[in-house]
């Protein structure tokens, strides 16, 4: 995920501390129920599109835009599915960011899948049932998005 320059402009202040920045994922399925992933440049592994939203930006416009800008497929979006808090990161420079990922499934609704942006390196759709190894985060994401089951989140303990 390329650094957007809200967050190089609170950098040059905050300098390495944690950072609690809006994340969002969009589980985008075809008409034939087959889910899009890109094959991430940074760690060279499957993933579902995810983004970080702009300031003020909605997180069902920055899950069409990340899509969009990824992948070259057009979606709308049409569930909250998940919202949860990610455990920090610490990136290779130091820096240190926790995301709230709120996660959207989508719809395909036009476009042609393709590497769109210098983030992936391979786009494509796959069946569910013969999806490349993915993370965790990503596989909960696939099963929570597939289900009818309401919005979830981390049960308070």
């Amino acid at each position: 995920m390329a650094t957007p320059d809200f967050i190089r402009t609170i950098r040059a202040t905050a300098g390495r501390q944690l950072l609690w920045l809006p994340g969002v994922t969009a589980v985008v399925f075809d008409d034939e129920g087959r889910v899009l992933l890109g094959r991430r440049a940074d760690t060279g592994k499957w993933a579902v599109i995810a983004g970080m939203s702009d300031p003020g930006e909605q997180p069902a416009v920055c899950a069409v835009r990340e899509v969009y800008e990824e992948t070259g497929v057009r979606c709308v979006a049409e569930r909250v599915v998940l919202v949860q808090a990610l455990k920090p990161i610490t990136y290779p420079n130091g820096d240190v960011c926790q995301f709230m990922d709120i996660t959207l499934r989508c719809r395909a609704v036009g476009g042609e899948a393709r590497v769109n942006d210098d983030e992936s390196l391979e786009v494509g759709w796959f069946d569910v049932d013969a999806l490349p190894e993915l993370n965790e985060h990503g596989l909960f994401r696939i099963k929570q998005a597939l289900s009818d089951e309401p919005t979830w989140f981390d049960p308070m303990t």
